[in-house]
């Protein structure tokens, strides 16, 4: 497998992750000889070592930004905790999405048991109706969704857009078994629909203003043909 290089220079690599690839395997997963991490991906392509600043969930594609060094790791995460680095994902939903809509649910914290405090800004960019019966419509709405969250807590995005009953698509854990069936029977698509998309921050090395953007996987060009949506990262 081979991962899109989208920037580089002394201190930072940023990547685009395909969807189900890890981006490093837990201490104790039990899949570590059956698969490939980002990690051990970037390892055979680069011949060195690199070191995550963030993660995306194993299902969502995009953006992952990787520090050369293991002490440039710090100053980068810094600016995720406060709050320094703009995100911006995609998704498409079940149904006709709010226009904008904060989402501020609760979201239990990886040891879940504790629920901790969690924002999503969501603005619906497009919608379409199929007459593609699915169980109980005779027709079928989806909404593509820009969605920019102030938290990173565990599967929030996935959690936030079910919480407001517009679970994302191809969602095996959060979303809507009949439509996700609907999709894989009728199109074929079966990889999640959330897709991190662009970066925006100040480097803190170079204090050089980034900009940085991933392009839609496959299935998305796929499905903005299929529904007549705008094929572009640029809104």
């Amino acid at each position: 497998m081979s991962i899109q290089t989208l920037f580089e220079d002394d201190y930072l690599v940023c990547v685009s992750k395909p969807n189900n690839v890890v981006v490093h395997h837990a201490k104790f997963s039990k899949n570590i000889s059956d698969e490939q991490s980002l990690l051990q991906i970037l390892q055979n392509e680069f011949g060195k070592s690199f070191y995550p600043i963030h993660r995306l969930d194993r299902k969502t594609s995009g953006l992952v930004l990787l520090s050369k060094e293991k002490e440039f790791v710090a100053p980068f995460q810094k600016l995720f905790t406060e709050n320094k680095i703009d995100k911006t994902y995609f998704g498409v939903v079940r149904g006709f999405s709010p226009v904008e809509v904060t989402i501020d649910s609760p979201v239990k914290g990886r040891d879940e048991k504790v629920y901790k405090d969690a924002e999503t800004f969501l603005k619906t960019i497009t919608n379409v109706t199929l007459d593609i019966p699915v169980a109980p419509y005779d027709s079928s709405r989806y909404s593509l969704v820009e969605m920019i969250p102030k938290t990173g807590r565990t599967h929030q995005l996935r959690l936030h857009t079910r919480k407001i009953s517009h679970p994302l698509l191809c969602d095996p854990k959060y979303g809507d078994n009949n439509h996700n069936k609907m999709f894989l029977d009728k199109f074929g698509w079966e990889n999640l629909f959330l897709h991190a998309g662009q970066l925006t921050f100040t480097h803190p090395f170079t204090n050089e203003n980034l900009i940085l953007q991933a392009e839609f996987p496959n299935h998305w060009q796929e499905l903005f043909e299929q529904f007549g949506w705008k094929n572009s990262i640029e809104y």
